[in-house]
């Protein structure tokens, strides 16, 4: 329960520090074995960020 519970919140954007404060793990290496976000979610992390499809201007 506990590593889905980190996966979700990865894929949900929460940072790494927070994440690894709620795990307990001391390091991002024993964290990451855990918290692996879904393709799907990177994909819309990717897109939520980008300035185009937000509107904003890129770089030409």
């Amino acid at each position: 329960m506990r590593h889905s519970s980190l996966t979700h919140e990865a894929e949900d954007g929460t940072n790494t520090p927070t994440l690894l404060a709620r795990s307990r793990h001391a390091s991002v290496r024993s964290l990451e074995r855990y918290a692996r976000p879904g393709v799907d979610a990177v994909a819309d992390h990717v897109a939520a960020r980008d300035p185009l499809r937000r509107g904003g201007r890129g770089r030409a």
